[in-house]
């Protein structure tokens, strides 16, 4: 059975929703009662009974009754108890999605209630982002040792070429070797991205049945402008509601960039991300603290001030629909992780979050072509 993270508000949640699938109920209720009989016996002349053929003889007659009391005794368990007794019964795995979204408390309650099942047999699998993934220790020590952790790496750079190769031969074209590992590498391990980048170019290069295109060209220019459209579609949203930060306030002081744009200091930190080009990594604060001293225009803010201010953007990003906040800070180890490619590419070639233009293909992955479309 399933259980979605993403919508577990409350404990009982989490537990209703593994009652439901097994068909449980959390009331009962018994009925217990009895019987009494009773029997009224009569006499009467035969005359007195125009049924009976006139006769000088008597009849007895009798008339059983039956009542019956009873009490109906009625029991509501709690839905922990209901889902650990349906568990324990059937054994069929549960899988919890999404296990990160869980509020943390909430994770060592269930995690501790379904201690005892596991270690009878219960399979339970527990489906979170890499750096979450010990969660399920964090909050149950005596975990240790019982949990497995089975790592799915993202799409491989090979595996990532698989799609442009198989869909332009479908096309009847050829992709040069060095474009394809350029696209792979900029998908960040995303197959989506990849079918993103080639949707785009066939739409900017115009792909009709009846013009055979025997080989994929593509200037820098022209990847480029598929980046940059790709980029705005998915990750805008994300970008700027992160760039408000938790609500906009008129005292935030201004800071200024290197390029001359003025920011406050959730910009400022979204634009240093922006400027270490991130895959979908870990980043220590120095390496975020370096990258915003480099692209500011003035004082640096503090330790702590980036803290608050990484804590308020994890706790947006967690607060958003998507299945996978896109960003993750670990306060306590002054941690980030990026967790999505999607955002993680927006910063790469978003309008609000790119380094100079000049900068964004580096001179050994340019493609350096003007041979026209064949």
């Amino acid at each position: 059975m399933w259980v979605d993270g993403g919508v577990v508000s409350t404990e009982d949640n989490f537990w209703d929703i593994i009652i439901e699938q097994l068909d449980l109920f959390q009331a009962t209720e018994k009925e217990e009662g009895k019987e009494v009989e009773v029997k009224v016996e009569g006499k009467g002349s035969a005359e007195a009974n125009f049924l009976v053929a006139k006769g000088s003889g008597e009849v007895g007659a009798g008339i059983k009754r039956t009542r019956s009391s009873g009490q109906k005794l009625g029991q509501t368990l709690s839905s922990r108890v209901v889902a650990l007794r349906g568990l324990a019964r059937t054994k069929i795995p549960l899988i919890v999605d999404d296990f990160h979204y869980i509020p943390r408390d909430m994770q060592g309650n269930i995690i501790r209630a379904l201690k005892p099942l596991i270690f009878d047999g219960l399979p339970v699998i527990i489906i979170a982002i890499p750096h979450r993934r010990y969660d399920a220790i964090k909050v149950e020590r005596e975990m240790t040792g019982r949990i497995s952790a089975v790592e799915i790496q993202p799409w491989s750079e090979d595996e990532l070429q698989f799609i442009p190769r198989t869909g332009f031969n479908l096309l009847t074209c050829a992709v040069p070797p060095r474009l394809s590992a350029l696209l792979a590498t900029e998908s960040i391990g995303s197959p989506h991205l990849m079918q993103d980048f080639c949707r785009g170019l066939c739409g900017l290069l115009a792909f009709r049945e009846d013009v055979v295109i025997k080989e994929l060209v593509v200037t820098d220019e022209q990847l480029q402008s598929v980046f940059r459209n790709v980029a705005d579609t998915i990750g805008r949203p994300m970008f700027e509601k992160l760039a408000r930060g938790p609500r906009q306030r008129s005292d935030r002081l201004p800071r200024q960039l290197k390029d001359g744009r003025t920011v406050d200091i959730y910009g400022l930190v979204l634009h240093g991300l922006a400027h270490i080009r991130p895959a979908l990594v870990s980043i220590e604060y120095e390496e975020l603290r370096a990258a915003v001293r480099e692209i500011s225009n003035g004082q640096i803010p503090q330790l702590q001030e980036i803290a608050r201010v990484l804590k308020h953007k994890s706790t947006i990003a967690a607060t958003d629909q998507s299945s996978t906040p896109v960003l993750d800070f670990e306060e306590q180890d002054k941690k980030l992780h990026v967790t999505d490619p999607f955002f993680a590419f927006y910063l790469r070639w978003g309008e609000l979050g790119i380094a100079p233009k000049e900068a964004i293909l580096p001179e050994q992955l340019k493609l350096v072509t003007s041979l026209p479309i064949a």
